[in-house]
């Protein structure tokens, strides 16, 4: 049976969505079906096998988008395989370390017993939606820190357990 992955984001500027398509655009190229949908968009899991959730960090928090999804799926993502991703540094440190998750995916994880997380790079960029947004740029913290290279190795990672399970 073919199995079908849902990509799912929590995006305010459309970074993190950028990365949810790559991570999708790694699975496709080992013949998985992936789809790339926002976390707030989708109504039930029934034609995935497994999803990975992405979404923005902001002051520490995963993007609401993002929580709400896994809070109103709790049940069918309970019987599947889970991955998460958060996109958030606003400077070089995910690519220099790896970074915990923070505790709100920390817990989530813990409740769906999600096979794994990264942290990447995240991205604020001039014309970024809101005021936190706009405070953080106006202080001259922003800039493009996502490392797709990185967000690519972690998707082939996914890529080979999902093989390994359809297999299995």
């Amino acid at each position: 049976m073919e199995q079908k992955v849902l990509v799912a984001y929590g995006s305010a500027n459309g970074s993190t969505e950028e990365m949810a398509e790559a991570v999708a655009r790694v699975l496709r190229r080992t013949e998985i079906t992936a789809e790339v949908l926002p976390a707030r968009s989708v109504t039930d899991l029934d034609r995935y096998g497994a999803v990975v959730v992405g979404g923005a960090l902001y002051a520490g928090r995963w993007h609401k988008d993002a929580r709400r999804f896994v809070r109103r799926h709790r049940g069918a993502l309970a019987h599947r395989p889970v991955w998460f991703f958060s996109s958030g540094p606003l400077d070089p440190t995910a690519s220099q370390r790896d970074i915990p998750p923070v505790p709100g995916v920390k817990r989530a994880m813990a409740g769906l017993d999600a096979r794994g997380h990264a942290t990447f790079g995240g991205c604020l960029t001039e014309g970024a939606q809101g005021r936190v947004a706009r405070m953080i740029l106006r202080n001259g913290k922003g800039g493009d820190f996502r490392d797709f290279a990185a967000v690519e190795h972690w998707a082939a990672g996914l890529a080979k357990e999902l093989g390994a399970m359809a297999h299995g």
